[in-house]
Order: C-alpha cells, then structure tokens, then sequence
C-alpha cells in the first residue's frame, strides 16, 4: 500500500548529471589510494605512540595578560611566591617535639633540597638556614637558625626548638597552630638551568609519590604527608590520563555495539570504526611531528576525533545501504554514496575545523594548542572518512542481512517517521517554535548565575575526595597562611621601597584587603615594621603602628625576609592570602585593589597587580570572560558563512543555525544550574558543540533541499529526510552522546563535566536539527521560489 507522502508533487533533478571530478580521481585510483594510505598510516602511527603527556605552567596561562607581564617582568624577585610546591608533614599522636619526627623531618627536607626542578635557593622548613628566629633583648637584637645547636635530641634541645618556633613568627605559616606538622616550602624552575629541559611534571608528581610520601609516610604510622601546589597538581591530572584509555577503548566497544544493532552488517560496522581511529593515528603522528604533546586538557581531543569520524561515517554506511537496497553493487553504491555526501560533508567538517580555530583568539597557549589539535584531527577526517571510507565500502560492500534490514526498517518504521514529519506541519511548526522561544527565555534567565573561574576550593579540575583536594582541605584547616596568594606588586626608584609615603599606602592597602570578606590576613614589609617597631618599645601593643620616623622605618626593615624585599629595594610585594580562588572572591579583591589605585594615583611609586596563583586565576578568569562572547561570534559567523557559501541562502542558514543557538543557550544554563564555571577546560566545550552539532544540521537540511526541490511538499519531503538521513543523524547523536557520557565516571573532574556538557550538547543538537530545523522551514523557506530558481539554473546551463 503507498503512503500518500510519497506521491505528492512533482520531481525534478532526480538524478546527477554526471561524476563530478573528484568522483573519478578517488574511485579510478583506488589500489594507489589504499596503498598510500597504508604508508600514511604506518608513518603516522610510528609516530602516534611515541607522543607523551606534557604539561607547562606558562602554557597554561595568558602570558599577554598585565597581570602576568607584571608577574613575568618581576619573576626574579618573586622566586618563592610563583610556581611552588608545599609539603606537610604531620604527626597522627603527638607533637612534633620528638626526636623521631625531628629526624624524620630532616631527612624528608634533604630529600626535597634534592628533588630534580625545585629551585635549591629558595627551599624553606625549619630545618632551612633561610628559617630564623629574631627578637629584642637589653643588649639589642638577638636570633639564630631555628634549629637549635648541639647534637641529639634532648629535653633540653627540644625546649629550645620550641622557644624558637615561638620566636620565629612561623607559627601558622610552616608551623601549624597545634604544633602536630610543619611546611617544607620550594619554588620549582620552570626550565632546567643546566639542559634547558622543561620541568616534566609527571615525572614530579612520581618523584614526590615515591621519595617522599611512599618512603616516609606509607612505612610510618604516626606519619601523614600532605602535598599541594600547581606541579603537584598537573602530575596528578596526567597521571590521570592513563585512565581516559581506558574510557576510549569503552567508548570504541560501545560504538561498535550500537553500530552494529543499526547496521546487521559487519563491513558496515567495522569500516567508519577503523577509518576513524585510523584518523586518531595521524592526528597523533601529526601533532608528534610538530612537537606537541598531549596535556591533561587536550587529551580528550582525540576521543571528538572519534566522534566527528563516526559521525560522518554513519552517513556513508546509511547510504551505501540504501543505494545497496535500491540493487546497485558495492562499487556503484559507494560512488553514489559518495556522490550525494562529499558536499555537505566537506562543508560541514569544514565547519568543524575552522570553527575549532575560532579558540585561536584566546590568548591561553593550552587552549590554542587544544584549537590546533582538533582542527588537524578534523582535517585528517575530511581525508580518511570521506575518502579512505567509502573506498573500502567499494570493496567490502553492505552485506545481505544489513541491506535486508534497511528494506524491513524503512517499512516497519515509516509510521514512525510519518509522525515525526508533522514537526514540519502547518499547525505543529508553531507550537514548537513557541516552545523554543520559551526554552530560549528560560536559558537566557537560568544562565545570569554563571560565573567565570573555579567555583569550588581546592583543585575544581579533581574529585572533591582526591588526595590533592584532601591534602589541601588538610592545609586550609591547620595553616593560618592560605596556598591562595594574591601578591600585589609595589615598585619603586631603587632604595625607596621603605620610605615612608610607600610604606603608609601599603599600610593603607592592606587595611582595606583585611576589612575584605574572603581575605584571611595579609603580609609585607609594614607588617615586618610594625612587629620591630613593637620589639624596640619593650613589646607595648600601643607601637604597633607604622612610624612616621624614618630612621625608625629603615632599622625595622633591615631583617626583613628576602621574600618581602628585593636586593635593590626597588620592589616589594603585599602578601593577601584567600580563603579561597573561587571567581566571586578572586573579583572583589582585585577590585578592591584596583579601587584603591584609581583612587590614590602615585608618581613615585606603583601598584601592580598580580602574580601569586590568585593573581595568575584572576587574569585567566578576565581573558576567558572577554573572549567567550568574542569566541561564540567567531564561531557562529563561521558557521553561517559556510552554510551560505554551501545553499546561498540566509534563510537556508538560519534554519541551521537556530538550533545551535538554542542548545548554546541552554547549556550554559545547565552548567550555571550544575555550578561548573567557564574555565579553561570548560570554555572549548561550547566551541566543540557547536563545531560538532553543525554537521547534523547540514545533512538534514542537504537532504531536505534535495527533496524540496524535486517538487515535494514541505512535509513530504521531511518524511523522505526522516527516512534516509534523518535515522542516521538520530542513531549518530544517541551513540556520540552515550560514548562521552561514560567519561562522567572518570576520575578527573573536569573531564567528567567536559561528558556532561558535550553529552547534553550532542543530543541537544540532535534533537534541534530534528525537531525545530523542520518548524523553522515552515516560516522561513519558499519551495516553490525554490523549484523556480533550480529550473531556471537548469535551463540556463
């Protein structure tokens, strides 16, 4: 029995006119073809394994920021307050005032002095030299090395120690409150002085593992090690990595499973998986060859590799089937196949990559890399899944069972697709346009909480019961001193950091940060006067004030800590340590301090923000604010351009474009109601949605011109697209979207919210081509002015 669908309207261009040039060079060459391939692909994978982890400290950060080429230009008197590591060891029962902790302790700060990247100079515990005690006395100044002489650890020498820890002003700092653990503090060196090697951070996330926690902490009850800083970090996000393997070759199984439920047809099944990891290889090999590396946020690169050659190979295998199932043979199926898909597929992989480039404006050199790796793995596609793939299919074929199943799918199921065609009906467009411009509101309004930046303490990018997240909470709960530090830069003529209008605006600075909510106390050189000042008035609290005197100044600030105070003294930093480096806090104190600058304008001296990691954080978290909206035009004005170059048609564009703004809206709205802020791992998820959930659009709307142009209805020729292009781009979106959802499972925090986000934007998208594209194609598209333009190009040609 016909379906009244199929036979209203008449037919035009039915059938090409002729093989197109590309055509004939692929499928006239296809020995040569193959055997460059195999080459290619033994060349590049040579190369694929050899690839390893990398991670840089500058990389990831905005190094054109003010902030950080205030902190770069300065990096040499901020040695201990940049890239550093910090080291708790604690004891379980007890204090620390027991030979054994002592010795313990000695022996784990030797072996951190000793640590391949830490800068030597700058390592600081109390068993340091650098760690003094200092107070004032009737004969005058009286201090020493915090370790007290003599040999053994005695009564007496354990009293001592104690006097001096209390003496030393290190109590909450590398002495805990309660005296059950101390700090070892070391700056790392970005760059080995000796080989010019940059510091491997896996390989010191290992060395502190086994050198420090595993020999001194696993073999010893009564000891806890607690490590946290930006090395210790990364090591752990790489060392991470090894399980994301483990999620590809999950996502592959799965893929393969769902593959073969929609196809019946092994050849149809294997062929897009080889051809796509086959692209995964050269990706790979390419970025080996090129000297990158794969870092903890580029690393999922590959897996969208994957997907978009997937998502293009379904396309290939549903019309290698149909034209299989219409009597053609493999070789004649694949051309056709070819012949209909090289279009839109070449523009919308196109889309994919230049889209991608679009991340190219974020001045975050991971984030640039991260846009340069998809773009090659996207282009590496655009070879392997619309060349390598339908050449194999020309061999291969569709078999028996998959082309039988296409015949009894497409009669079982045209019910299904006769209803999902009312989407494109005259009193059903409307309602889903309504429910769209509802959806939109409803985005636009959930999303006015999302925010820029970490939202959580700790590391965001790790489980909030990590050991990194743990031994942080360890630190934050037993060290006055915060590890998020906003250091405010103070420069200076040389010799003048002291002086007395240089020292009263720091006073002043620092009153207004104290009086913050979020800042736990803050540190400089005023804070050294003010506890000197005091010392030399016999300890009278009504001297703890800054003195106008400037010989008083000057002889208070001669034991100042070479941290607070340059060799020249023309630059000296305020110390404000957080509670946290969530965005909110990280806004309101630079904006405090900012404040005060455009408040109080200084000749003769500078404030500069901001190097310490809540400086570094607070210019991230302004590159992304500015470049997000920035990147979302780039990203959507080249969509659109190459939607028009492909249909010459706005209308064309918009019904393309619409649903891909919608899910755009939407899923910020669902990371503001999730609490995930835009970061530098989150804010390439937006980009490489859209970049992806193009490709559904275009193939719908490819197909859906064609059979408008034939002279169907509108309906009509939805109800065709639904059969042969629209089960595709349905089974692609539910597959993509079921293989990045089992990363939610992954240990690595960010890359289980990088799963969540490009789950909902993969079946978002899916369901926008599927369900609006068709209702804004009511509004917008005029089939007859159409029909009349193909005609006449017919005629003129």
């Amino acid at each position: 029995m016909s379906n009244p669908l199929h036979d209203k309207g008449e037919h035009y261009i039915t059938t090409p006119k002729a093989e197109p040039l590309l055509e004939r060079l692929i499928f006239g060459s296809r020995p040569i073809i193959l055997v460059i391939f195999a080459l290619l692909t033994a060349f590049f994978g040579y190369h694929a394994v050899q690839i390893k982890p990398d991670a840089s400290f500058e990389r990831l950060i905005p190094l054109e920021h003010p902030y950080i080429k205030n902190m770069m230009e300065h990096r040499a008197d901020l040695s201990n307050l940049g890239n550093s590591i910090r080291i708790a060891v604690a004891v379980k029962d007890g204090d620390i005032f027991t030979e054994e902790y002592m010795d313990l302790l000695e022996k784990v700060t030797d072996e951190v002095f000793f640590l391949n990247g830490v800068d030597r100079a700058g390592v600081q515990g109390i068993w340091t030299p650098n760690t003094r005690w200092v107070e004032v006395t009737e004969e005058g100044f009286q201090g020493g090395t915090v370790i007290p002489g003599g040999d053994g650890w005695d009564a007496t020498r354990l009293n001592a120690l104690e006097q001096n820890i209390q003496r030393s002003g290190e109590i909450g700092r590398l002495v805990a409150d309660d005296f059950k653990s101390t700090i070892i503090s070391a700056p790392l060196l970005e760059k080995n002085p000796e080989t010019g090697e940059t510091l491997d951070y896996q390989a010191f996330g290992n060395a502190i593992e086994e050198k420090i926690r595993q020999k001194y902490g696993a073999d010893n009850p009564n000891i806890d090690i607690h490590v946290v800083g930006f090395a210790k970090k990364v090591g752990d996000l790489i060392n991470g990595i090894q399980s994301i393997g483990l999620f590809f070759l999950v996502t592959i199984g799965l893929t393969f499973v769902l593959l073969l439920l929609y196809s019946r047809c092994w050849s149809g099944t294997l062929t897009p998986i080889f051809s796509s990891i086959i692209a995964v290889f050269w990706q790979l090999g390419i970025l080996k060859l090129l000297g990158f590396g794969l870092d903890p946020y580029s690393v999922l690169v590959p897996f969208l590799v994957f997907a978009v050659g997937i998502s293009h190979g379904v396309q290939i295998v549903n019309a290698m089937a149909v034209e299989s199932a219409d009597g053609h043979n493999a070789y004649e199926s694949a051309k056709r196949a070819f012949r209909g898909l090289y279009v839109p597929g070449m523009i919308a992989l196109l889309s994919d990559a230049i889209g991608f480039l679009t991340l190219l404006f974020i001045e975050i050199d991971v984030i640039r890399d991260l846009a340069i790796s998809a773009s090659i793995g996207v282009a590496v596609v655009i070879v392997t899944n619309l060349v390598l793939h339908p050449v194999l299919l020309s061999y291969v074929g569709i078999s028996k069972s998959g082309v039988r199943y296409v015949q009894n799918h497409d009669e079982r199921h045209d019910r299904k697709w006769h209803w999902m065609s009312k989407f494109a009906h005259p009193s059903v467009a409307p309602v889903s346009i309504l429910i769209a411009l509802i959806g939109t509101g409803l985005g636009f309004y959930l999303k006015q909480d999302l925010k820029v930046g970490d939202l959580d303490p700790g590391a965001p990018e790790l489980r909030a019961d990590s050991r990194y997240n743990m031994d942080n909470q360890f630190m934050m709960e037993n060290y006055s001193t915060s590890s998020d530090v906003l250091v405010i830069m103070v420069t200076t003529e040389p010799e003048r950091c002291s002086s007395y209008p240089v020292m009263a605006a720091m006073n002043d600075l620092q009153w207004r940060l104290e009086n913050t909510p979020g800042v736990e106390s803050t540190a400089s050189i005023v804070t050294v006067s003010k506890i000197v000042t005091k010392a030399f008035n016999e300890g009278n609290f009504k001297w703890s004030e800054l003195s106008r005197n400037q010989q008083v100044i000057n002889s208070s600030v001669q034991r100042a800590p070479s941290g607070l105070i340059n060799s020249d003294c023309s630059l000296t930093p305020v110390l404000a340590f957080l509670e946290d480096h969530k965005a909110e806090t990280l806004q309101r104190v630079v904006g405090v301090v900012e404040d005060y600058v455009a408040e109080n304008p200084q000749d003769d001296f500078q404030f500069l923000l901001g190097a310490g990691n809540a400086g570094v954080d607070a210019a991230t978290n302004e590159v992304i604010s500015d470049a997000k909206n920035m990147m979302l035009v780039f990203v959507y004005a080249v969509v659109s351009i190459l939607c028009f170059i492909t249909f010459r048609s706005i209308r064309a564009v918009l019904c393309i474009v619409i649903p891909l703004g919608l899910t755009s809206v939407l899923c910020e709205a669902l990371m503001a109601q999730l609490g995930i802020g835009i970061k530098v791992e989150t804010l390439p998820v937006i980009a490489l949605g859209v970049g992806i959930g193009v490709d559904y659009g275009i193939y719908i709307y490819a197909k859906f011109e064609h059979f408008l142009l034939q002279g169907r209805s509108l309906q009509n020729a939805y109800f065709e697209t639904l059969r042969s292009t629209g089960k595709a781009v349905i089974f692609t979106g539910i597959t993509l979207g079921i293989g990045v959802c089992t990363w939610i499972l992954s240990p690595i925090k960010f890359q289980a919210n990088m799963g969540l986000l490009l789950f909902f934007m993969f079946i978002w998208n899916m369901i926008g081509a599927i369900w609006l594209l068709p209702a804004l194609a009511r509004f917008l598209l005029r089939p007859d002015q159409m029909v009349a333009k193909a005609k006449a190009a017919q005629v003129a040609s």
